[in-house]
């Protein structure tokens, strides 16, 4: 088959079939590069629906992916990133591997398909020259044929008149002869031109036509081929990716597979568990007992061994805990308003940030002091006096971490059961009792015992709620006088007294000191008469009067 031979005489309906094939190979191009768009669009969205429900830096959110459930959830949404990676990846190969491909590929097409129809053309124009020449030359000798037998009739009639002049004949005679060679010559002519054209018109039918007719065939099945190589490279590449794919899939399911329930539910255990003891049965307070005793001493010390219960209902407010409406204020420094063992966690979580702050401070301090060094060894490499202030802004920034981190671990220490009793130190750092109040809880810090976990018996809490009940209700009608003054101070720096039981100091400022370090790092200082509370004893500088009472010499 070729299309030579059987479209020898389909040049028009050729040249129409090869544009449309030129035209189906363009929309098969423009359908991969939506193709392609659609991909890069799909990808960006999973990107973006990915990025969206990634649990946001130091927030709530993130504390949530502790959880096995969140955690195969964030995984998750790191196998749809990587899912989307993979359909970028087919929009690149399709566009490398096919569209670019076929676009040069339609270029060159189009050039070989123009230069095969020009040498069709051509080849037509000389065949319509060669037919033009043989029907001029045929014209010409039809034309000298007639005029030879015009000239044979008329020298036939003038020879048969007799009236006719013999050089009449002659002449006639003549002519006749002139156009009969004429007519010879003519035929001779188209006999040659006839036999050049039936030459070229073989040639041009056998050989020309086929030869051309045969290249348009080969550019077209070429095109056909090639647009079936990239209908497969168009699989191949969905194919490609197919394994990577189902890896992604896989991570999905084995993430899923990793949700442990009984893990999840032990981590609500971890990050809600009170240590408290669940509240016993409350007791009948019989309030019969006034009306039935007896007037005696026996009788009044028993009324009044009762008193406090009755008052205060030691017993059901320490039950009832749970139950009672918590405080929606500011929340303590110290995370008393917390749990037993939800505080225990918050004051370690805040002295390990401590202990990294005091790291990273150090660190700075150490390289600080390299430089300085440096600096001493080569002078022409800056002055050494430069880094001083740096470095003692450095060394008090320490001092005053540390200072945060001994204030911490003391609660952690009463927290966790490592200290006997609440220190004085505790005391001045949460401020939250003074006086007789402080002393209670002291006696019940020191009756009371920690558990492994960290809870709280039933009896402990009660009696230490007790004794806090029954030292507010003293202290009602108990005026404290204030403490005399055992010296003064100067504020060496700026201190913001923002716990409660501290007050703030400007530096340079002049104040009363009522009570001296005790070995805490914490001096009591007075401002006014209603204003007084305790400083860090490294940021003032001290002056004890010798005759005051109770003053100890200051070294």
């Amino acid at each position: 088959m070729s299309w030579g031979t059987e479209l020898w005489d389909q040049f028009d309906n050729l040249e129409k079939h090869t544009q449309w094939g030129i035209d189906i190979l363009e929309k098969y191009i423009k359908f991969v590069k939506e193709r392609t768009e659609i991909e890069l669009n799909y990808a960006k969205q999973l990107r973006n629906l990915s990025k969206k429900y990634q649990p946001k830096k130091n927030s709530k959110e993130e504390e949530e992916y502790k959880y096995t459930a969140c955690k195969a959830f964030l995984s998750t949404l790191n196998e749809m990133n990587d899912y989307a990676g993979q359909h970028e990846v087919i929009s690149e190969n399709m566009t490398s591997q096919i569209t670019v491909d076929l676009m040069r590929y339609v270029q060159e097409l189009k050039q070989e398909r123009k230069s095969n129809f020009h040498d069709g053309r051509k080849a037509q124009q000389h065949i319509e020259t060669c037919w033009k020449q043989l029907e001029s030359s045929k014209r010409r000798f039809e034309r000298d044929c007639k005029e030879a037998d015009r000239a044979q009739q008329y020298f036939e009639k003038m020879d048969a008149d007799i009236n006719v002049t013999k050089a009449d004949v002659e002449k006639a005679r003549q002519q006749a002869q002139i156009r009969h060679q004429m007519a010879e010559d003519s035929k001779a002519d188209y006999s040659s031109t006839l036999q050049r054209f039936n030459q070229e018109q073989w040639e041009y039918y056998h050989t020309h036509i086929p030869n051309i007719f045969q290249k348009i065939q080969e550019m077209e099945e070429r095109r056909i081929v090639r647009i079936g190589e990239s209908m497969k490279t168009y699989a191949e590449v969905d194919r490609q990716v197919i394994p990577i794919i189902g890896k992604c899939l896989d991570g999905i399911v084995k993430a899923a597979e990793s949700i442990n329930q009984k893990n999840d539910s032990q981590l609500v255990v971890e990050a809600y568990k009170s240590g408290f003891e669940p509240p016993g049965d409350i007791e009948f307070e019989d309030y019969t007992q006034p009306m039935k005793r007896t007037v005696s001493d026996n009788s009044l010390s028993s009324a009044k061994e009762g008193k406090p219960e009755l008052k205060f209902g030691g017993k059901s407010r320490g039950k009832l805990w749970p139950f009672i409406k918590k405080n929606k204020g500011a929340t303590p420094e110290d995370f008393s308003n917390l749990p037993p063992e939800q505080r225990r966690k918050k004051l370690q979580q805040k002295v390990d940030d401590l202990n990294k702050e005091i790291q990273k401070e150090t660190d700075q301090r150490d390289a600080i002091t390299k430089m300085k060094d440096v600096y001493l060894k080569n002078p022409q490499m800056g002055d050494p006096a430069s880094l001083d202030h740096k470095l003692t802004e450095v060394t008090q920034n320490i001092e005053k971490l540390r200072l945060e981190t001994q204030k911490f671990e003391a609660w952690l220490a009463e927290v966790e059961g490592r200290l006997p009793a609440r220190s004085e130190q505790a005391r001045r750092q949460s401020g939250m009792y003074d006086g007789q109040t402080h002393q209670a809880v002291t006696n019940c810090a020191q009756d009371r015992e920690s558990s492994p976990d960290g809870s709280y018996t039933e009896e402990q809490s009660q009696e230490r709620e007790l004794k806090v009940l029954a030292t507010d209700f003293d202290d009602e009608f108990d005026d404290e006088e204030p403490l005399p003054a055992i010296g003064t101070c100067k504020a060496l720096y700026t201190f913001e007294g923002q716990n409660e039981g501290t007050i703030s100091v400007t530096e340079g400022e002049m104040l009363s000191v009522i009570e001296e370090d005790k070995g805490d790092g914490w001096t009591r200082i007075r401002r006014s008469e209603d204003e007084e509370g305790y400083v860090p004893t490294s940021y003032v500088e001290v002056y004890l009067d010798k005759n005051a009472k109770g003053a100890k010499t200051y070294i």
